[in-house]
Parts: structure tokens; sequence; C-alpha cells
């Protein structure tokens, strides 16, 4: 009577590695005690500890809801459950001044080392070892608690794929692949370290602004307690609570390519830090994510840069005389913790600089290109939405490869609602109705490019990827 998982850790490491598309793993979780962290579970345990909450409102705008929009508050998971249960108590609390109706919470990017870290014994409640991870637990994790309507703007993660596990509540994932990256209009305003954010809000599009988003492909699923999704390197994700109280876990696996990729990172920060930090500062553009620490002096980002093209070089050596000599351990090496989002927490950058060159072990591990991804009941394939289904609602379709699984909602972008007051919107500045013209197009004679408006051509995803390229040529010569 053993529970049998479906894929040994071997095989489910083998499909996390070499899978270049969404998919949901059923039926590899339902032991890990980590299912039973719900509200009120963690509430018990962490015993009136506050965490920080961000707040939003749960109205549908054209343009993304970002981090530097949303209010923030420090209170107890007591009182969110309170506060999201609508109880009387909630009137005097941190959460008196947001109704429940109108807005939304957000406890995110909460890391399990520090949130419970006078209670280490909890973090072997989350096995990724299941997943061919060994060691890894909720030490190397991440904590998201949010209410009906809770969302991260949609966006891209710099560094390695994901796992993330549906403890309570159900989330719906929209998600891109990285080829849709110039359809989705992306933008380093707010500023975070690792986030490239879309400027489109992709459940309610402004086709008008974005009309590239139309050529976009988005493949939606709504992920159950006890499922774990994996988003593969650089597939775009918009991700929002539709019960009344989420928990998820999730786990960001390093790969190769995150070297290369942590150079373009310093590249990136060096440009956004020099241009934004020589603009007035009584502008009042929150360029900056609340996530960030602070704004580094071009001295630290060259110092990161130089850093980074080192690690670089390092492990491209390193990979060289792991051909020549290869070693048994080689293939399992890995983090002791997961820096994905190093500035959240000081405790990942190391001693005398602000910014850590993430010196980190990378598994190289190669899947067996050979073997066929083993799509059925157990690992369900999230299709993309199609103009044929977009009308049936959430499927679960059978086919002779397995199961496949899609969702839509009614049409595909959604239905516009734009009056010709409406003010036009950039990252920095606001056009009255009067600068725009009949198609609701800027005037040309009224139009002026902004510092964000240099930044989303100057640090493009494609542009910083030749950058730096030609800096690591450079640098090798």
């Amino acid at each position: 009577g053993e529970d049998v998982k479906p894929f040994t850790p071997e095989k489910a490491k083998e499909i996390v590695m070499s899978l270049q598309q969404p998919a949901v793993f059923c039926n590899m979780a339902g032991d890990w005690p980590a299912l039973q962290w719900n509200v009120k579970y963690l509430s018990a345990v962490l015993d009136g500890k506050t965490i920080q909450f961000r707040l939003g409102l749960k109205t549908v705008d054209l343009v993304p809801q970002f981090e530097t929009m949303c209010s923030y508050v420090e209170a107890t998971l007591e009182e969110f459950l309170a506060w999201s249960c609508g109880e009387p108590s909630c009137l005097s609390g941190p959460f008196s001044c947001y109704e429940y109706s109108k807005y939304w919470a957000y406890a995110d990017y909460k890391y399990i080392a520090r949130v419970f870290e006078d209670k280490p014994e909890i973090f072997q409640d989350v096995r990724w070892s299941d997943f061919g991870f060994p060691g890894r637990s909720g030490k190397e994790s991440t904590l998201w608690i949010g209410s009906e309507g809770a969302n991260t703007p949609c966006h891209l993660d710099s560094y390695g794929c994901n796992l993330v596990l549906q403890v309570q509540g159900r989330k719906k994932w929209h998600l891109f692949p990285p080829g849709d990256t110039s359809f989705l209009y992306p933008t380093r305003i707010p500023y975070e370290e690792s986030s490239v954010f879309s400027k489109v809000n992709v459940t309610n599009p402004d086709l008008k602004r974005f009309p590239e988003f139309r050529n976009t492909t988005a493949h939606v699923v709504t992920l159950s307690p006890g499922q774990v999704l994996l988003i593969p390197r650089h597939w775009w994700h918009y991700v929002e609570s539709v019960d009344p109280i989420t928990v998820s876990i999730n786990s960001w696996i390093e790969l190769d390519a995150d070297h290369e990729a942590r150079v373009e990172e310093a590249i990136t920060r060096m440009l956004v830090c020099a241009i934004k930090s020589a603009e007035n500062p009584s502008d009042g553009d929150l360029w900056l994510n609340p996530t960030e620490v602070e704004v580094t002096s071009h001295e630290i980002n060259l110092q990161y840069l130089n850093e980074a093209v080192s690690a670089y070089f390092r492990c491209q050596k390193a990979s060289v005389s792991e051909q020549a000599h290869p070693s048994s351990t080689a293939a399992e090496q890995r983090t002791s913790a997961s820096c994905k989002k190093r500035k959240r927490e000081a405790d990942c950058e190391p001693e005398g600089s602000r910014l850590s060159t993430h010196k980190l072990g990378f598994s190289v591990f190669k899947a067996e290109k050979s073997q066929e991804i083993p799509f059925g009941p157990h690992l369900i394939q999230v299709l993309p939405q199609s103009q044929e289904t977009s009308l049936i609602g959430a499927a679960a379709v059978k086919s002779d490869g397995g199961a496949l699984l899609h969702e839509n909602k009614g049409g595909h972008f959604g239905k516009l609602h734009c009056t010709r007051t409406q003010l036009v919107t950039s990252n920095d500045c606001e056009m009255p109705a009067h600068e725009v013209d009949a198609d609701g197009n800027p005037n040309s004679s009224q139009t002026a490019l902004s510092t964000n408006d240099l930044l989303d051509c100057l640090v493009n995803p494609r542009v910083i990827s030749l950058v730096a390229r030609l800096l690591l040529e450079r640098t090798r010569v």
C-alpha cells in the first residue's frame, strides 16, 4: 500500500531540465507535510509574528498594477485571516483602511528561511528532492500568501526555471513563450534585478497602445492544491489568486545559462541606475521597485559587472575541465540557498559588497534527448489558447499523447472600455485628451520622449543580450 510516485527523482529532473513548455505535475507531492500549510496552520506556527503585505485595488485597469503603485502594511496572519473573512475586529487593525471588497492583499516573495528562521525543522516539510534535487527543501524556497485577486504583474525571470507547489486555494496562470517578448512590450521600469516586466495588462490589454499584443500566444492554467507547475526559463507569467485565500511555495532551479544572464543583468543595472539617477529627484518617478534595497552607485555596479564576467569565465573553464575529467559528483552540484531575488535578502550578499556575484554551484545534468516527455494523467501539458477553444471554458482533453490542459475565459483579449476624456499614460508622464488625435495616438507635434522611453529601447532584452556577448568577446581576447 505504499504510495508510489509516477516519476522517479531522476526522471522528474530530466523533465524539469529539458522541457521547454509549461506543464503540471500531478501526484508528486501528495505526501509532503507542506500541503498542511494553510493560513490557519501557518498562523499558529508563526504565533503572532508580523509579515509585510502588499495591497492593491481590485478594479480592472488598462495598465498593470505594479508594486510601486501598491500600499504596504505589517500584519500577522491571524489579522489577515480575520480581514479576508470580514470580521469586525479588522476595523481597528492594520487592514482597517482597506475594504476587503475593494482591495486584495499579498504576502509575496517571503523566503521561508527567514520567515521561519527560529523553526528550521519546518524546512523539511518541502521536499524538492522528489524532483531530483537532493537536499533542496523549504530553506531554498519562497512562500506566497494572498487573498482573492492578489496578483503578480506579467514578467519574466532572468534566471533559472521555476517549480511552484500549490498548497491552499487556486491560482490562475497566464503564460507566454519567450518568443512573445517583443509583443509584450518589455520594460525595466519599475526596475527590479532579474525581473523584466511587461507594460501590458494581459487580462485587459490596451490594444491601441500595444497592438502587437494581438500576436501573443497565451497558455492559461488554474493550479489546484497538490499540483506542481513547471515554468521553463524565460517564460512570461501573470499570476492571480482566484480563491478567497491562496498559499503557494516555489523554488527557482539554477541553470548553466544563468551565468550569461547575470552579466546581462549587471549591464542593465548599471545603465538603469546611471540614467535614472541623473534625473531630477523632484520628478517623483517611482522607478525603483520596493523590493530593491537601494540605488547602488556606479562604482558598485561596475564592480558587480566585473565580478559577473569573471564568474562567467570561471564557469566556462570549469565546464571544459569537467568534460576532460568527468566527476561522479558534478551532476549533483547545486546551491545551498536560492538567491533568485537576492536583493530581498541581505543574507544572500557577500560581505563587503551590496551586490552578490551569485557564486552558485550549477548542475551540469544533461537530459537524454532521445526519450520523449511522458505526457499523461501525471504530467499535464499546458496548451495555448486559440480562437477555436476560447468559448469552451476550462477543459482537460485527452489524446494519444496523454492529457492536455487548457483554459480560456470568454474572449482572447477581454473587453476594452475607452473614452475620449481618458488620460493616455506612459511610465512617467500623463497626456491629456486634447493631445490625442482622432485615432487615439499622441499628436506628433506634442510628443516628447522620456527617459523611460529611451531605457525601454536601450535595455531591451535583445539589445542587452547583444551587448553582453560583445563585452564577453572583448574580455576573452
